[in-house]
């Protein structure tokens, strides 16, 4: 560590005496740059040297060295690195911009020009065998999170008037989609969200893409679009990110990424996984020429049904009119009119023959009738006697001798006076009579 002086006061300009353990800066007691800097670096020499993974987005040679800068694969954060040219004698010489490498960096701090820099002692391709096992770890995570299943994968809509299309800008990809879908059904509206589809800025730019189509309410279902590549360019639609946009999204995803070999994890949780552009194209899209010729088809085939259920028709109706029923109309009328004189002439017989026994019956009461009434009794001679006061006298004291009386016979009435008694003739004992009077 570099020795520094440390002067009481910033105005005498006299040197002050070396100190190995200045104390903390402060305002009074500033540390000198030099002291700041050797501290820096030697926090950072302590941390040693450090296996890092990353995707080279810069790659220069000068003089034999090469200067470049390695970035996150998921995060924005960027490192330098300066590989020296003995370095670069052992390692693959057919490193370049865009490959993801694991690389062994030891950081070193400049005390002179204040730059921090990564010095590379070993720098590797990421084998395959890592991402492929990384992959499939991740596929097995989202397959046991359901993401997979095939039951939540939504349904195509039949014809979508505004389809979302995630792309490369100027892309064979997108003129593929666009040009396929519009022989297919001219009137097709598309809403493009170009991204970068190779590269550190896939993952955010996709995921965005996604995002502003799914909200949007006239897309009715949104592609995803490449036309292929080697597994290393097709990572970012492997990434946890894309996969989980995908999955969230409320409108149905189509993946045509167009890669038959190691596919993404993108057309597992798609919706409908296309083969290529094109086929993503025919898919979404029905196309017009063969849906009208099965209109017509259907149209032929109504046609032909409804003709043949009129001819079957019209033929059952001719059987139905050459049946006799149908023949005449008359019959109905006649048979009904002999049915009707039946019912008359039974009718009349029940009447007239109800007639007679009510009439019989009506006799039978008359004469009873008759033989009960007081006329008929007045008939054979008999009277009836009744008193001033109305009353019918049934004994001889009712009606005293001199009162008067009203004498009814079958001929009319007549007033009379009592007079004295008489012996009754339903009396047989001479002595009863006599002591009724």
């Amino acid at each position: 560590m570099a020795q520094v002086a440390s002067g009481a006061s910033g105005t005498s300009g006299a040197a002050s005496t070396p100190t190995m353990n200045p104390g903390p800066p402060t305002l009074d007691a500033p540390w000198p740059v030099a002291m700041l800097a050797d501290r820096i670096r030697g926090w950072i020499d302590r941390l040693g040297t450090a296996w890092v993974e990353g995707e080279i987005t810069q790659w220069g040679v000068s003089g034999g060295n090469v200067y470049g800068k390695l970035k996150d694969l998921r995060e924005d954060a960027t490192i330098s690195f300066s590989i020296w040219s003995s370095v670069k004698a052992r390692i693959p010489a057919d490193l370049k911009q865009g490959d993801r490498v694991i690389a062994a960096v030891k950081p070193n701090y400049w005390v002179k020009g204040g730059s921090l820099t990564m010095q590379v002692s070993d720098m590797r391709h990421v084998g395959l065998g890592d991402l492929l096992e990384r992959l499939e770890r991740l596929r097995a995570q989202l397959t046991a999170e359901g993401l997979f299943a095939a039951e939540r994968k939504k349904r195509l809509p039949f014809l979508p008037h505004t389809i979302g299309l995630v792309t490369g800008k100027d892309s064979d990809a997108e003129k593929d989609v666009l040009r396929n879908a519009q022989l297919r059904w001219p009137q097709v509206r598309f809403r493009v969200v170009h991204a970068a589809v190779q590269g550190d800025r896939t993952v955010p730019e996709v995921v965005s893409a996604i995002r502003a189509l799914d909200a949007d309410p006239e897309v009715e279902v949104i592609i995803v679009a490449r036309g292929g590549g080697d597994f290393q360019n097709l990572l970012g639609f492997s990434d946890e990110r894309v996969v989980r946009a995908a999955a969230e999204a409320a409108t149905p995803i189509v993946s045509a990424i167009g890669h038959e070999a190691d596919r993404p994890l993108l057309d597992d949780v798609a919706d409908l996984r296309a083969s290529t552009p094109t086929d993503a194209a025919k898919r979404v899209v029905p196309d017009v020429a063969e849906e009208l010729a099965r209109v017509q088809q259907a149209r032929t085939r109504i046609g032909t049904r409804l003709t043949h259920m009129i001819t079957h028709e019209i033929d059952r109706i001719g059987h139905l009119r050459t049946r006799p029923a149908l023949a005449s109309s008359t019959w109905i009328v006649d048979s009904r009119a002999q049915e009707l004189t039946r019912y008359v002439a039974r009718g009349v017989e029940l009447v007239e023959r109800r007639v007679d026994r009510e009439s019989t019956r009506i006799a039978e009461l008359r004469g009873q009738l008759r033989a009960l009434s007081p006329q008929a009794t007045l008939d054979r001679g008999y009277a009836i006697v009744q008193n001033d006061a109305g009353h019918v006298v049934t004994a001889p004291a009712e009606a005293p001798a001199g009162s008067a009386v009203r004498v009814t016979v079958a001929g009319g009435a007549f007033a009379a006076t009592a007079g004295g008694r008489l012996p009754s003739p339903a009396v047989s004992d001479p002595a009863a009579a006599q002591r009724d009077k």
